[in-house]
């Protein structure tokens, strides 16, 4: 179990944007931000640019700003996740609240993925997520297209 890296006594909940510290609160937060110092990424060698693969995990700053990635969602279609009833119902479950929690606050997030993929109530969220958006891709398309 890790504690917060400014008071050590709480489950850190957060993590800095800046220097990737983990923390618990806002008072830890106003404590630990005079003291901040960023991280900088290093430059990638030449050949991560030639096409080798890198070990290193991809976040989703990192993914955002890709022009030529196939499954982005838009925004808008991000924005009717929050309006649906069915997955605000699903979210009042507080055992899918807390898998997405320690999803969130994992340092590997691709293995909590792995891991909560297990369990059949966050496989239900994602499909229901993934529904929500997808429903909506193909109704925008084929009103794009003339089609509804």
């Amino acid at each position: 179990m890790q504690v917060c890296s400014v008071c050590s006594e709480q489950t850190p909940k957060y993590r800095c944007p800046a220097c990737k510290i983990r923390y618990c609160s806002l008072g830890c937060y106003k404590k630990h931000k005079d003291t901040c110092v960023p991280v900088e990424k290093p430059p990638s060698p030449k050949t991560e640019a030639e096409g080798v693969v890198s070990s290193e995990s991809w976040t989703v700053d990192d993914l955002l700003h890709e022009d030529d990635i196939i499954d982005k969602v838009s925004l808008q279609r991000l924005q009717l996740l929050g309006q649906s009833k069915g997955l605000r119902d699903l979210l009042c479950n507080p055992h899918l609240r807390q898998l997405l929690r320690s999803i969130d606050s994992a340092d590997s997030k691709e293995d909590a993925m792995k891991a909560a993929m297990q369990e059949p109530l966050f496989v239900e969220f994602s499909d229901q997520c993934l529904k929500i958006v997808e429903d909506k891709k193909k109704s925008l398309t084929s009103s794009e297209d003339g089609y509804l």
